[in-house]
């Protein structure tokens, strides 16, 4: 199984870690909120857990982000505040269970276990920009009456654009959310999987469009937000 850390407590980052590797999972570790969200919208991870006080952005907003994204992944928050309305706040953003620091290995095992069992109860079909739908389970692309299969890559690097509408994402991140951080992928591999989905675009008759914002990277922009300026760009 494996899981995914949103910590920016480095130690605790590590001991989480070390506790979930010694039971088997497979564990990936980021320290910030953003990051968090664009590693949950890769995956695939069975669990997430993820920790309320984070730089960029906080807890709460990355669980929406999450969950605005399509991702339907178990999400466990952290956090050291034990207040009800803290309970209520991560829940409402679309967490699915809460536990309050500190914990022991005994208790995350536990709440793992519990979560893991009844992973697949929130659903979600289809990510949506513009007149375009991405269908999370066949890996279709969909406009109106047409459809086209994608490949397990693009799909992968549809999900990173879909999932971050109208923000321009680094051909960096996208190098190290589709490919991975250790691969041997480069601007060329990006650019080609970026030509295979515009064809696609274009077959499905789609006013969506894949821009390139030059020397930065590339942004999925729906036809009411295409002429606007740019924003701020994903970055490693």
């Amino acid at each position: 199984m494996r899981i995914l850390i949103v910590e920016d407590d480095v130690r605790l980052a590590q001991a989480l870690e070390r506790i979930l590797q010694e039971n088997g999972y497979i564990v990936d570790t980021v320290n910030d909120g953003a990051s968090g969200r664009d590693w949950a919208v890769v995956g695939p991870y069975d669990v997430i857990v993820c920790d309320v006080m984070l730089p960029v952005m906080d807890g709460f907003e990355t669980v929406r982000a999450i969950r605005h994204a399509g991702v339907n992944t178990p999400i466990l928050m952290l956090t050291a505040k034990s207040s009800i309305a803290d309970r209520i706040a991560g829940l409402d953003h679309g967490a699915d269970d809460y536990m309050t620091k500190p914990f022991s290995p005994a208790e995350l095992m536990a709440h793992l276990r519990a979560l893991t069992r009844r992973q697949g109860a929130m659903i979600f079909e289809s990510i949506d920009v513009g007149d375009l739908a991405l269908k999370l389970e066949s890996h279709d692309l969909t406009c109106a009456e047409k459809s086209i299969h994608l490949s397990k890559r693009e799909f992968s690097l549809a999900k990173v654009l879909f999932a971050n509408k109208g923000r321009i994402v680094s051909k960096e991140a996208l190098i190290d959310k589709v490919w991975g951080p250790d691969s041997n992928a480069d601007d060329n591999n990006v650019e080609a999987y970026i030509s295979f989905l515009r064809k696609k675009l274009r077959f499905l008759e789609s006013t969506t469009t894949i821009e390139t914002v030059r020397r930065v990277g590339y942004r999925l922009s729906p036809p009411e937000s295409a002429a606007k300026g740019a924003d701020l760009p994903l970055r490693q």
